[in-house]
C-alpha cells in the first residue's frame, strides 16, 4: 500500500501541519504503508525534515516571482501559488507514483477544487482540516477541535457517506504520549517545573514575551525549559538569554521526546494545535497564548472544559502573562490536569488508522445453518445491553423470528466476515426508498474497527443488491457510545436523534 501526503510548514505556516502528519507518516509505515510527501520549498519549509525521518520527499517548486494565488480564502496567500498550479503539480507527482491507495492533505489553502481534482488518482482522499467552514470532497475528513457547533455545521458540507472523525477523540498524537500517559506521575498542585514552548516557528516573538514575564514574578521562579521549534528564526538569540539568565532556565532546540519533557513539567505556556492536545494527554495544565486566528475557537473550547487558561495573542504583554502564573494555585493545577487527562487518552491515531486501514470484511446472506449460532451471538451481555429489549431470547422465539426473515427478501440478514471468520450481524429493513439497519458484532470483535468497516460494506451492499434505497437510518441507544462513533466513522450523520446515511446515486 502507498500513501502521499499533501502539507507544507513556512514561517507563515508554522510546522504544526508537518509535524502531526510526521506522527501519522510513522503510524502508517508501521503497519507497512510507503509513505511520500509532497512538501512546497516555501520560506521555512521542513522538507529536510521530513527527509530525516526516513521519508520520501517530492519537493514542489517556490513560487514564481509574479505568483500572485487569488484571494479566494484568508488562507490562500500559504499555498504560495495558486490552487490550480499545486493540483498539477500534485497530479505529476501522483502519475509519477502509479496513483496511490490514500491520499492525505493537511493544508488550509487547498480545498474543494483541488480535491475534486485528485480525487480519481486515489484510493482514498483523507483530509484533516480544523477550521469546520468549507466544502469538501472527500472519503474521510479529520477535525480535532472541541468545538461542537463548528463540527456540527461542517458536517453538512461533507459529501453522503464521507467519514467525520471530528473532536480530541481523533487527536494525532504520537505513540510516545500514549506510553507516557500510561507512565504518568500523579501531578501534586506544586509549580516546579515549566515549559515554555511557542510553536516550531513562533514568529510573533512570544518566547522573549514568557521570558520577559518571569523577571516580573514574585513568586519564585520554577525551572524551566524553554524549547526553540525547528524553524524558530529567534533560536540562537533564545538560546544566548537563557544562558545568560540563570541556572533555571534550559534551552532546547529540536527536542526529539517532548512527551517526556511534558510529563516532567508541573504547568506550560504555549500555543493552541496539536501541542494542545499533547499537553491534554498527559495532564500538563496550561496557559494557552492564542498566536494565531484559527487556534482561537479550538483554544476557547479547551478553557472552557476547563483543561487550560486562555491568553489572546494580542493581549499576551509580560505583564499580563505574569499575572496568569501569579495566580496559579494548587487545586487550580490540579483540576486543570484532571480535565485534560479526560479529553485526550493517547490513542487517536489509533482509531484514525482503524478508518484508514479498514479490516478488509465481506458480506453473505444468512442460511439456515447459521440459526443456532446468531442466537448465541444474539443473547451475549454485551449485545443484549443495548438491544431494544435486554431480555434473552428464546430458543423457540428465535426459530421463528429466524425463518421469518429469512423468508422476507425486504428483510435481508446478511453475515459479516474477515478471512472466512464471523465479525459481525447486519440486519436491514427495507421499505421503498428506506431501510434501517440493525448490527452488531460477535463477541470477542470489539475494538478492531469492525464497526465501520462491516456499516461501509453494508451501505455497499445495499446499493448494489437493491438500489432503489436512498438512505439508511438507524435508532441508537443514547448510552451506547461505541456504536455512535461507528456509525460517524461509518459516514452517517446525526439527525433528529436517529443516524442517517444518504446513499449516493
Amino acid at each position: 500500500m502507498r500513501a502521499l501526503i499533501r502539507t507544507d510548514a513556512s514561517l507563515q505556516i508554522g510546522s504544526g501541519h508537518v509535524m502531526r502528519c510526521l506522527g501519522l507518516a510513522g503510524a502508517l509505515a508501521a503497519r507497512g504503508v510507503e509513505v511520500h510527501f509532497a512538501s512546497r520549498e516555501l520560506p521555512g519549509h521542513l522538507c529536510e525534515s521530513i527527509a530525516a525521518h526516513g521519508f520520501a520527499v517530492h519537493r514542489l517548486r517556490p513560487p514564481d516571482a509574479d505568483d500572485t494565488p487569488p484571494v479566494i480564502s484568508k488562507y490562500a496567500s500559504w499555498l504560495g501559488v495558486s490552487e490550480d498550479r499545486d493540483a498539477v503539480e500534485t497530479r505529476a507527482v501522483l502519475e509519477t507514483l502509479g496513483g496511490v491507495d490514500l491520499l492525505v492533505a493537511d493544508h488550509y489553502a487547498l480545498g474543494l477544487y483541488w480535491e475534486r481534482t485528485l480525487r480519481f488518482l486515489t484510493g482514498r482522499l483523507f483530509i484533516i482540516d480544523d477550521l469546520a467552514d468549507r466544502r469538501h470532497d472527500a472519503d474521510v475528513v479529520l477535525n480535532q477541535s472541541l468545538d461542537g457547533r463548528a463540527q456540527n455545521g461542517a458536517a453538512l458540507l461533507l459529501p453522503p457517506g464521507c467519514a467525520r472523525l471530528f473532536g480530541p477523540r481523533y487527536a494525532l498524537l504520537r505513540p510516545e504520549f500514549a506510553a507516557a500517559r500510561r507512565q504518568l506521575r500523579r501531578r501534586d498542585g506544586e509549580l516546579r517545573r515549566l515549559l515554555v514552548f511557542l510553536g516550531g516557528v513562533d514568529a510573533g516573538g512570544y518566547t522573549d514575551r514568557v521570558l520577559d514575564a518571569l523577571a516580573l514574578l514574585h513568586r519564585t521562579v520554577p525551572e524551566t525549559d524553554v524549547v526553540a521549534g525547528p524553524a524558530n528564526p529567534a533560536a540562537a538569540a533564545l538560546a544566548d538569554r537563557c544562558r545568560a539568565g540563570g541556572g533555571h532556565l534550559h534551552f532546547l532546540e529540536n527536542v526529539d521526546d517532548m512527551a517526556a519533557l511534558m510529563a516532567a513539567a508541573d504547568f506550560a505556556v504555549g500555543a493552541g494545535g496539536l501541542t494542545a492536545w499533547e499537553r491534554a494527554c498527559v495532564g500538563l495544565p496550561a496557559l494557552i497564548l492564542t498566536v494565531a486566528e484559527n487556534q482561537q475557537r479550538g483554544a476557547a473550547a479547551l478553557a472552557q472544559a476547563g483543561a487550560a487558561l486562555l491568553l489572546d495573542g494580542a493581549a499576551a504583554t509580560p505583564a499580563a502573562i505574569a499575572a496568569q502564573l501569579e495566580a496559579l494555585t494548587p487545586e487550580r493545577l490540579r483540576e486543570m490536569s484532571a480535565h485534560g487527562l479526560e479529553l485526550v487518552d493517547g490513542r487517536g491515531m489509533e482509531r484514525v488508522l482503524r478508518v484508514l486501514l479498514p479490516p478488509a470484511v465481506n458480506l453473505r446472506r444468512a442460511g439456515a445453518a447459521d440459526r443456532d449460532v446468531v442466537l448465541t451471538w444474539r443473547n451475549a451481555p454485551d449485545v443484549r445491553r443495548y438491544a431494544r429489549s435486554d431480555a434473552a431470547i428464546t430458543p423457540e422465539q428465535h426459530r421463528q423470528w429466524f425463518e421469518k426473515v429469512l423468508d422476507d427478501p425486504a428483510r435481508p440478514l446478511l453475515i459479516a466476515e474477515d478471512g472466512g471468520r464471523p465479525v459481525g450481524v447486519l440486519r436491514y429493513d427495507c421499505d421503498g426508498p428506506a431501510a434501517e439497519v440493525s448490527v452488531y458484532l460477535v463477541p470477542g470483535r470489539a475494538g478492531r474497527g469492525y464497526g465501520p468497516a462491516v456499516l461501509r460494506a453494508g451501505s455497499t451492499w445495499l446499493q448494489h443488491q437493491r438500489p432503489e434505497t436512498e438512505r439508511i437510518v438507524a435508532e441508537i441507544h443514547a448510552d451506547n457510545a461505541p456504536s455512535q462513533y461507528a456509525f460517524t466513522e461509518a459516514g452517517y450523520l446525526y439527525r433528529d436523534g436517529r443516524y442517517v446515511q444518504e446513499l449516493a446515486p
